[in-house]
C-alpha cells in the first residue's frame, strides 16, 4: 500500500518541483520511503516523471523500493496496492528463465507488463493502481483494479502548448498540491452529487478537470500525453452465468483469504461483531500460522456499542482481541485530523480513521476488513424493498403514474410536523417520486438512498452554479450501470448497484483515504473479482435467501462458531453522530453552516442551508444527522482546500 504520482510533460525543473510537492502531500501513504524517476527526453524535451511513497509490506529490503526499473528492459513502474496472485504469475516466468532480484509483487508485475504489455493487466488478482512506462515504445500505461479498491485520479491539460499534458496521483490532494491546476475550481456536478448521495460519484471528482479512473479500466498515453488506448479489461456482465455450488464458493473464499494474509509486517483484523467481519476473522484464524489480532471500535453510548458482542466472537474464534473506546471528547479533539483525512467531500469514513489510528499505534501496518459482504449476499434493506416496489409498479402499470404519485402523496401527507421549515426527508416521503419511476430499478435505488427529496435538492443547490442530476448520477455512470445490470434478475441487479455505487464510490474510497491517513493498509478479502464471479454464479435462492440474513456466508464463513452469536438485528458500523453533533460539535458546525459566504462558495444556497440546520436542531422529523453532516463536510472541504465555485 503506497501512494503514486506522475506527470507526462517536459523534463524540467518546473515539473520536477511539482512532482516533489505531490510526493510530499502523500507522506502519510508511505512513511517508510520515497523515490522519484524520470525517463529520457524526446526531441522536444518531453517524457514522464514518476514518484512513489512506500508503506513497506512485502520485501522490506531496498530491492522492493519504487519507482522500480526493470534491469533487462529499462521499463519503469510505480504501483499502489497488492497483487495477491503474484507467486502464481512468477512461477511460469522463472521456469522460462526470468530472474528476479526482489521477492515482492512489484518486480513480478513489472516483468509481466514488460513481456506482455497491457494484456498482462487482465491476469492480475488484487487491489491496484499502477503506472507503467514502456521505455522502447515511450508509452505510459495507467490501470486500476476491477472493483475500485485503490483510487487513481487523472488531470489532463487542454493547453497543447503547456509544460505538462497529463498528471495523475493516488489522491486529489496531491494534484492540488502540485500547483499544476492553477486556481482549482469546484466541479458543479460534484456539488449536485454530494447533495443527492452524500459523496461524489465517479468518474467526476470535486475538482473541475480531474477525473477518477474507472475501476477495471486501462489507458495508454504516448510521450506527449495523447490518449492512444482506453479500454475496460474487466466488466460485469449480465445475463446467464456459470452455475456454482456452495463448496466451490467455500474454496474460493478460503483460498482468497489465505492470499490476503501475505505480509512481511504485523497484520490485524477489523472486527465489528457482524457476520462479514466475523467471517473474515474466522477464516483468517483458520488459515493463519500465527496468532490473529482483532480490533473493535467501542463506544460509551450503549446503543452503538458492539464491544461486548465482538469480545464474545473474538473469544469464540480464538483471536488476540483489543477494544478501542471512542468517546465524544476523543472524537471532538481529533476531528480536524479525521476530516483532513478525507480526500473528497463525503459523509462517511471517519470510523475507519479512528480505528486505523489505534491499530497503527498498536504497531500494526495491515488490517483486514469485512467490507463487501452485504453487497455480495444481500445484506441491505434495498434487496428486499426495491424488487418489491418494482413488482407493485408492474402490477399497477395500467394506472397513470401521476395518479399513483398523487395517491402516494396523500398517503404520506400527514407524516410531517406542522410548522416545520423542512419536510421529512425519509424513504416514506419519497414514495410519490418513486411512484413516478415505475419499475425502473436504478431510479428506485437512487431515490431510496437520496439524502434529500429531489424538490428540496433544487432549493439547496445554488442553481446559478449547480443543477440537480438525473437520478443523482453523472451521465457516464448512469450509462455504465444500465449496461451492467441489463438482463439480470432484480436481486442480482441491486447487488451490482450496491457494488458499483455504495461500495466502490463510497465505502472503499473513503476507507482507503481514512486508513492511509493513519498509514494503514486496509485489505478487503470479500472484494475480489474471482469471488464476485463465483458468487454471481449462484442461483438467487442460494445466494440471497432468506433476504437480509446472508445465510450462505454464515455457513461457509462462520464454520465452527455458535450461530446464536449472530442471531440479533443487523446494525451498521456507525458513530453516534446525532448526539455528538447536538453537543460537542454544535458550535463549530453552527459557525460554518451560518457563514453565507462560505456556503455560497461551495455551490449551495445559504438561506436553505440555514433553514436545514435550524430544522435539525429543532428535531424536525426526518431531518437526520447525515443530511446536515454531508452539507457541513462539503463546505468545510472546499474551505480547507481552497476549491470554490
Amino acid at each position: 500500500m503506497c501512494g503514486i504520482a506522475g506527470i507526462i510533460g517536459r523534463i524540467s525543473d518546473l515539473n520536477r518541483d511539482a512532482l516533489v510537492r505531490m510526493d510530499a502531500a502523500m507522506v502519510h501513504r508511505g512513511p517508510d520511503g520515497h523515490g522519484a524517476w524520470e525517463s529520457a527526453k524526446d526531441e522536444r524535451g518531453f517524457g514522464v516523471l514518476l514518484a512513489h511513497r512506500r508503506l513497506a509490506i512485502l520485501d522490506l529490503a531496498p530491492t522492493g523500493a519504487q519507482p522500480m526499473v526493470d534491469p533487462v528492459t529499462g521499463d519503469a513502474i510505480v504501483f499502489n496496492g497488492e497483487i495477491y496472485n503474484y507467486t502464481e504469475l512468477r512461477e511460469p516466468m522463472v521456469s522460462q528463465g526470468q530472474r528476479f532480484d526482489s521477492t515482492g509483487d512489484t518486480a513480478v508485475l513489472l516483468r509481466a507488463l514488460a513481456l506482455e504489455g497491457r494484456a498482462a493487466v487482465a491476469s492480475l488478482r488484487g487491489m491496484f493502481a499502477l503506472a507503467f512506462w514502456n521505455s522502447s515504445r515511450r508509452e505510459l500505461l495507467l490501470a486500476r483494479d476491477p472493483l475500485g479498491i485503490k483510487p487513481l485520479y487523472v488531470a489532463r491539460n487542454r493547453d497543447k502548448g503547456a509544460e505538462w499534458s497529463v498528471a495523475f496521483a493516488s489522491e486529489i490532494r496531491a494534484l492540488l498540491a502540485s500547483g499544476l491546476l492553477g486556481t482549482p475550481r469546484l466541479n458543479p456536478t460534484a456539488v449536485s452529487s454530494v447533495v443527492w448521495n452524500g459523496f461524489v460519484v465517479g468518474p467526476e471528482t470535486a475538482v473541475a478537470g480531474v477525473e477518477s479512473m474507472w475501476p477495471g479500466r486501462l489507458t495508454l498515453f504516448d510521450a506527449s500525453g495523447n490518449e492512444r488506448v482506453s479500454e475496460d479489461f474487466y466488466t460485469i456482465h449480465g445475463g446467464p452465468r456459470r452455475a456454482v455450488g456452495e463448496e466451490e464458493l467455500a474454496q474460493v473464499l478460503e483460498d482468497g483469504l489465505r492470499l490476503h494474509l501475505a505480509s512481511d509486517v504485523p497484520l490485524a483484523v477489523f472486527l465489528s461483531g457482524g457476520v462479514d467481519s466475523s467471517a473474515v476473522a474466522n477464516l483468517a484464524r483458520r488459515a493463519a500460522r500465527t496468532p490473529i489480532h482483532t480490533f473493535t471500535l467501542a463506544f460509551r453510548e450503549e446503543e452503538f456499542n458492539e464491544g461486548p458482542i465482538a469480545r464474545q466472537i473474538a473469544a469464540a474464534i480464538g483471536t488476540e482481541h483489543r477494544e478501542v473506546v471512542l468517546g465524544e471528547e476523543d472524537f471532538v479533539e481529533h476531528l480536524e485530523g479525521a476530516l483532513d483525512s478525507l480526500d473528497q467531500p463525503t459523509f462517511d469514513g471517519l470510523n475507519s480513521y479512528y480505528l486505523s489510528l489505534a491499530i497503527r499505534s498498536a504497531g500494526f501496518t495491515v488490517a483486514l476488513a469485512g467490507t463487501g459482504g452485504d453487497e455480495l449476499f444481500g445484506g441491505y434493506p434495498t434487496f428486499r424493498e426495491l424488487p418489491k416496489l418494482a413488482r407493485w409498479a408492474r402490477r399497477a402499470r395500467f394506472v397513470p403514474r401521476e395518479l399513483l404519485a398523487g395517491m402516494a402523496a396523500l398517503a404520506v401527507s400527514g407524516m410531517g410536523r406542522r410548522g416545520s421549515a423542512i419536510p421529512p426527508q425519509t424513504r416514506w416521503a419519497k414514495l410519490p417520486d418513486m411512484a413516478r419511476r415505475g419499475d425502473d430499478l436504478l431510479g428506485l435505488y437512487q431515490l431510496a438512498y437520496a439524502l434529500f427529496l429531489p424538490r428540496f435538492q433544487s432549493e439547496l443547490l445554488d442553481t446559478d452554479f449547480a443543477t440537480p442530476l438525473a437520478d443523482g448520477l453523472p451521465p457516464r455512470m448512469l450509462e455504465r450501470l444500465l449496461g451492467e445490470t441489463r438482463g439480470r434478475s432484480p436481486l442480482s441487479a441491486v447487488s451490482v448497484m450496491e457494488l458499483r455505487l455504495f461500495l466502490a464510490e463510497r465505502l472503499l474510497r473513503d476507507n482507503d483515504a481514512a486508513s492511509m491517513a493513519a498509514s494503514i493498509e486496509q485489505r478487503v478479502p470479500l472484494v475480489d473479482q474471482l469471488l464476485f464471479r463465483t458468487v454471481d454464479g449462484l442461483r438467487d435462492g442460494d445466494r440471497f435467501a432468506p433476504l437480509g440474513k446472508k445465510a450462505i456466508l454464515r455457513r461457509v464463513g462462520l464454520r465452527g462458531l455458535d450461530p446464536k452469536l449472530f442471531d440479533r438485528p443487523k446494525s451498521g458500523f456507525v458513530l453516534p453522530y446525532d448526539r455528538w453533533i447536538r453537543r460537542g460539535l454544535k458550535d463549530r458546525m453552527d459557525e460554518t453552516l451560518r457563514d453565507a459566504a462560505a456556503v455560497r462558495k461551495a455551490g449551495l444556497n445559504p438561506a436553505t442551508v440555514a433553514r436545514l440546520w435550524e430544522a435539525f436542531l429543532s428535531g424536525a422529523p426526518g431531518v437526520y444527522w447525515s443530511r446536515v453532516w454531508a452539507v457541513y463536510v462539503l463546505v468545510r472541504w472546499c474551505h480547507r482546500h481552497g476549491v470554490y465555485r
